[in-house]
């Protein structure tokens, strides 16, 4: 199913201003066919519960670009998703930055995640930045910003960036970030609600209004616990490690502990005024669709979020 060359994707900005929340996946270029495949099974059972937009990630140094811009622009092409394409800067000239962005736009993607990026091979390795390349995250805003009507979205970190010296520092390169153009900021995924609202608070503080989506993702395995500790650095509340403890070896029982966790935290972020939430997937689809039904959002699958069908402004529900 192809909509065209005439159909232009709505800017997830102009979602996120619409009425109520923003509930979106994210997924990762596969790396083989059996992968892809997995992928394409959990866009298709998520897609009908019409999600506000679906990310899909870049490997550090690039190493997955080709794969991310293929699968967005196919995204773009054959679902109704809205997709929104993940760049980093590290290991990439301007020049290369440029085509890349470039490349997005000709598979008709205009939404666009502006990242900084880890290390290729060890992402707590020593950051370089590339002698023709830059060096902060705000720089790619601006350039995306300079080079087309793209709608840009960054990262922020509830818990601070891993290699700020402080929060002062973390949050004044957050602003830098909103002040370069940046349009919405999705949170690094996180396990304490005060450790959000503390950085909401504090960039509202600092006179910055971009809404900011708070990332999930559940502890559905103790292997994934595992990846979340080594790429992330999130602190794991004690009480959360003691009930996945119990329930090891019991793989359903482990899963059962995650998806309740997540879908506890969900809760009250929703209560706490969060824009919305941004479920990272891993490629799966089961951990997602529990935590939708738990939060009684099942029945956005029937009303309209960003329909293709119509010629009118996209609705969110």
């Amino acid at each position: 199913m192809s909509f065209g060359p005439s159909y232009q994707a709505p800017a997830i900005r102009d979602l996120l201003a619409g009425s109520g929340r923003s509930f979106s996946f994210e997924f990762m270029p596969p790396k083989t066919e059996v992968g892809e495949q997995q992928l394409w099974r959990a866009i298709r059972r998520l897609e009908p519960l019409r999600p506000t937009f679906v990310s899909v990630t870049y490997g550090a140094g690039g190493s997955t670009r080709d794969r991310t811009i293929r699968v967005t622009g196919r995204i773009a092409a054959e679902t109704t998703l809205t997709p929104a394409g993940h760049l980093t800067a590290v290991n990439h000239s301007v020049t290369e930055l440029r085509r890349l962005i470039g490349s997005y736009a000709a598979v008709g993607v205009r939404n666009m995640v502006a990242l900084r990026g880890d290390p290729p091979g060890d992402p707590n390795g020593e950051w370089h930045a590339h002698p023709e390349g830059f060096r902060h995250a705000d720089e790619l805003v601006r350039l995306m910003k300079s080079t087309g009507d793209f709608c840009v979205g960054v990262a922020a970190f509830p818990e601070g960036h891993p290699r700020s010296p402080g929060p002062d520092s973390d949050l004044a390169y957050f602003v830098q970030k909103c002040r370069a153009g940046a349009d919405f900021a999705i949170t690094q995924m996180f396990f304490y609600l005060e450790d959000y609202l503390r950085l909401r608070d504090r960039v509202a503080a600092a006179g910055c209004d971009v809404p900011i989506i708070p990332g999930i993702m559940p502890v559905t395995s103790m292997t994934t616990l595992e990846k979340i500790v080594l790429l992330s650095g999130a602190k794991v509340p004690p009480d959360l490690v003691e009930r996945l403890n119990d329930a090891a070896g019991d793989k359903t029982a482990v899963r059962e502990v995650g998806v309740d966790f997540a879908a506890h935290l969900c809760e009250r972020l929703l209560a706490e005024g969060a824009p919305g939430l941004h479920f990272c997937t891993l490629n799966g689809s089961r951990a997602t669709l529990d935590i939708y039904q738990r939060l009684g959002l099942s029945s956005r699958g029937g009303r309209g979020v960003a329909s293709r069908s119509g010629s009118g402004a996209p609705m969110m529900a």
